[in-house]
């Protein structure tokens, strides 16, 4: 159906030229699904945007062919084109909230492929968009059609975006990272349904990401993209079986899993991908691979191999080889520090009041519901949970950001909740956030210089001096030399601005540390050096720790114990390998079996081990047990009653009348309704 042959691309910015593919062939076969992996900036997007004719300004297509069902796209005519896109070629872009329309409702938005290609009079068009809505799992169609985007979850938009690409019915569909900031229950549904799709429509699909656990259970076949070239592409089964190039072996090396030993570093590839803006003779990952000789640096390696199965490297791997020397490094043990809590937490609240629309008027979102924990010195407490739990809120009120509705925050036994600013300002010296977006977080008017020595100016700390040499250290710290003190954040990649806003947060050196999504936007390479870090500096430091995140592979490298949300509720607390090994809540146990892994015999989660549907909203959550609306377990009982936190192991708690584990002093592996009834009763 889809013939690449020699694609590249330029984009040219005053006298400078970049070059974000070079050279790129691909074929694609009806009904099949290829996956399209890489690094950020590795040009898998700028390839779906060129089969779509949709390049940004100031680029353009310089050679090369891309054929459409035997039809020449390059060079088309604006106007065919337009009639091809939407129609024949639809694509699912990658943030949903940029993509759709503000000020349109979501109907007139799905509906409006089919009055623009005149499939459809808009009455018609309407109600087949409401069937699509239905058909993409989106509750209360016929409701959702009047809502704004702004209304929707980003599930929800999501799947408005699949909804509107498929509704034409196209032959082929790119799939944009569709479910890159989505939790693994979300982005589970919407993979099954992608694949549901493509095999009632009999269309073919390019899936772009960069998480190798997505490709391996949904792309019949990979390809493998780095600084703008192809280096592998195979039969999936055959390139994580046999994978050749040692970019390939990288990337599927540093990706955290379950089983992650958590006294060893992650595998992370060193350096960084080319500028596009330079001409590179060689192997482009020769820079940063252990393995080139000269050759490598100087001579191009053509793509080549047989099966279908090609790769472009003068020194392949084997894949069913040991791991490369190098990836598992011990850890730097800090002293003992004394185990007494730290940072004590007690029934904390958040409820706000929302307008609605009439005649509801105004409402009370309960964000955070009744929380309670303590973290312990040189402790590392993971919070995991779906977006709209909580976790993020509760950080909040951690650090005093927000106060709380009810309940308090004590840091060393002083309370951080409700005391005035300037008294605040003092013991937040001791409570530092590491924030999701460093780009948003970091000021873009100042040099990184000015950003460490902030807070020391602030709380008032040494000379102009002093704070310079502390800030030339922080960098050390954390793998950055001294020339970025001059430096502004634009100037800095996704992982050097990360690596300044943990920098930033040990500028004064806290003794409570909150992570929230510290990792969630950066590529695997990039991931595993900032966990890396994060980890050295906890132990070294005996730093305390609260890390918010919806990744559980992330959470099991970093945390000591873990906190499982729902709705604003903690329903699982334990040690990290108890709760991973034995999860007790039927919602925990519903997050392990969506993580997607890296292997593509991996059975896929069904049954009970799935969690379905959407979020309830938390202005009005469930009666009794609040995530018995998707409990499979769930009975009368739960609807009626709500369990508390009752323990099933040492340090071990799960608050659920029917656990999977069963509670400290019973037998089997779950109690009955009966039993569970009658406990209820007494």
């Amino acid at each position: 159906m889809l013939t690449i042959r020699d694609l590249s691309v330029e984009i040219r910015s005053g006298e400078r030229t970049v070059r974000p593919i070079t050279g790129v062939d691909l074929d694609l076969a009806r009904g099949e699904t290829l996956g399209i992996v890489g690094e950020t900036g590795s040009g898998k997007s700028m390839t779906g945007l060129s089969i779509m004719g949709m390049l940004p300004g100031g680029s353009a297509i310089t050679s090369g062919s891309i054929r459409f069902d035997g039809e020449e796209l390059t060079g088309m005519d604006p106007r065919a084109y337009r009639a091809l896109r939407g129609r024949r070629i639809s694509m699912v872009f990658q943030d949903s909230l940029t993509a759709l329309n503000p000020t349109r409702r979501v109907g007139d938005q799905v509906a409006e492929p089919l009055l623009l290609h005149g499939l459809a009079r808009r009455p018609e068009a309407l109600r087949r968009a409401e069937e699509m809505l239905a058909l993409v799992g989106i509750p209360r169609p016929s409701e959702r059609m009047r809502d704004y985007p702004h209304q929707l979850s980003g599930g929800m938009r999501q799947r408005v975006m699949i909804a509107m690409a498929l509704i034409a019915e196209p032959d082929l569909l790119i799939a944009d990272e569709p479910t890159t900031a989505l939790d693994v229950t979300i982005q589970a549904e919407i993979l099954e349904l992608l694949g549901r799709l493509k095999e009632q429509l009999g269309m073919a699909m390019i899936l772009v990401t960069h998480d190798m656990g997505v490709v391996a259970r949904h792309a019949d076949r990979v390809g493998v993209m780095y600084a703008g070239r192809l280096v592998e592409t195979g039969p999936t089964r055959a390139l994580f079986r046999s994978t050749r190039h040692r970019y390939t072996r990288a990337l599927l090396d540093s990706i955290p899993s379950l089983e992650q030993d958590r006294g060893v570093e992650l595998f992370s590839i060193p350096g960084s991908p080319p500028d596009p803006a330079e001409t590179v003779p060689g192997c482009r990952f020769a820079p940063r691979c252990a393995a080139a000789t000269d050759r490598c640096r100087t001579e191009r390696p053509p793509l080549d191999g047989e099966g279908g199965h090609v790769f472009a490297c003068w020194n392949p791997v084997d894949g069913a080889a040991a791991v490369p020397q190098g990836r598992a490094l011990p850890l730097v043990t800090a002293t003992a520090a004394p185990r007494e809590p730290r940072l004590e937490v007690e029934d904390l609240v958040q409820e706000h009041a929302v307008s609605g629309w009439a005649p509801k008027g105004r409402r009370t979102v309960k964000a955070v519901s009744g929380v309670s924990f303590e973290v312990r010195a040189g402790e590392t407490l993971g919070l995991v949970g779906e977006s709209g739990c909580g976790k993020s809120s509760l950080g909040r009120m951690l650090v005093a950001m927000d106060r709380p509705t009810a309940g308090e925050v004590r840091l060393d036994g002083a309370t951080v909740s409700g005391v005035r600013r300037r008294e605040l300002g003092v013991r937040r010296a001791k409570l530092q956030m590491m924030f999701q977006d460093s780009g948003a977080a970091l000021d873009p008017k100042m040099t990184i210089g000015t950003i460490l020595r902030e807070p020391l100016t602030i709380q008032g700390i040494g000379t102009s001096a002093e704070r310079t040499e502390r800030a030339i250290a922080l960098l050390d710290s954390v793998g950055l030399g001294p020339s970025i003190l001059e430096r502004y954040p634009h100037e800095l990649s996704g992982g050097q601005r990360q690596r300044i806003g943990l920098a930033r947060a040990l500028a004064l050196d806290p003794d409570v540390l909150v992570a929230d999504e510290p990792v969630s936007a950066l590529d695997v390479s990039i991931r595993s050096q900032v966990l890396n870090l994060m980890r050295t500096q906890q132990r070294e430091r005996g730093l305390s720790s609260v890390v918010i995140s919806h990744d559980l592979s992330v959470i099991r490298y970093l945390s000591d114990r873990v906190g499982v949300m729902y709705l604003g509720k903690i329903v699982e607390v334990g040690a990290t390998d108890d709760v991973y090994e034995r999860p007790a809540h039927p919602y925990t146990a519903g997050l392990l079996a969506a993580v997607p892994i890296a292997d593509p015999d991996a059975p896929a989660p069904e049954g009970a081990g799935r969690v379905r549907g959407e979020l309830p909203s938390p202005l009005d959550p469930p009666s009794g047990c609040r995530f018995r609306t998707r409990c499979p377990l769930a009975t009368e009982l739960c609807a009626t009653v709500e369990p508390t936190l009752e323990a099933v192991g040492s340090g071990h708690d799960v608050a659920c009348h029917f656990p999977l584990q069963p509670k400290t002093g019973t037998e089997g592996e779950a109690r009955s309704a009966d039993e569970a009834e009658t406990e209820a009763a007494a």
